[in-house]
């Protein structure tokens, strides 16, 4: 999976940090760590973690089975110990080893196996959907990332990664390559996140005759007499 067809290792420059990319660029468990941590923290620090978790582990990579035997609260604190793996760091941990113990329990330890035999775009998006701590956005932009940038392609894989598998967009951390296109990436995310922002705010809104009318309705003796 994360082996380019000359043997060598696919280099990726998501979490801006030499040792962190090198890993995810070999470790298919990294790559699908680093994409579970991604939420409510800067991607950067997300795929950060899995390297940082390796450390503290004395590992230069992950392993499932490991993880998903690991005494729980010992496990927690090596998300807890500062700097913290995650802003929610005790939740995180919880995650990170449901999903490893459920790719012990449905593909033998090994999360490339997750993608490696799926023969369409669907098939692989359900097997994403299935990963403990994936919903529907999480595991189309994952399906995204294995596309661009780490050669798995399925028949449909575009499709079924939808608006983040665009050739030449900027919607997800499957579009950063660099520097310039994390910029790019985290200006469109503010962009929707502003644009959703607003459109709560006036669906919410009420017309100035509606709130006069239920500003009226509050005072008493407003009511029609019979």
């Amino acid at each position: 999976m994360t082996t380019s067809d000359s043997g060598k290792d696919i280099p990726l420059r998501i979490a801006q940090n030499p040792e962190a990319d090198e890993l995810l660029g070999r470790s298919p468990l990294a790559a699908l760590v680093g994409m579970l941590l991604d939420q409510q923290v800067p991607m950067e620090w997300a795929f950060t973690g899995p390297y940082t978790l390796a450390e503290r582990m004395g590992s230069d990579d992950l392993d499932a089975g490991r993880i998903a035997a690991y005494d729980p609260d010992a496990f927690t604190e090596l998300f807890t110990a500062k700097p913290a793996l995650h802003r929610y760091p005790g939740s995180m941990a919880q995650r990170v080893q449901q999903l490893c113990q459920y790719l012990v329990a449905e593909y033998d330890g090994d999360a490339s196996a997750v993608w490696r035999t799926a023969t369409t775009g669907d098939e692989l998006l359900e097997r994403l959907k299935a990963l403990p701590g994936f919903g529907e956005q999480k595991a189309r932009i994952f399906l995204a990332l294995l596309g661009k940038q780490l050669g798995v392609r399925p028949t449909g894989w575009r499709e079924a990664a939808g608006p983040y598998g665009e050739a030449g967009s900027h919607r997800s951390v499957a579009d950063i390559t660099g520097p310039e296109s994390l910029v790019e990436v985290r200006a469109y995310k503010q962009e929707a996140k502003a644009a959703a922002k607003a459109a709560k705010a006036a669906k919410t809104t009420k017309t100035p005759k509606a709130a006069k009318a239920a500003k009226a309705a509050k005072k008493p003796g407003t009511a029609r007499k019979k």
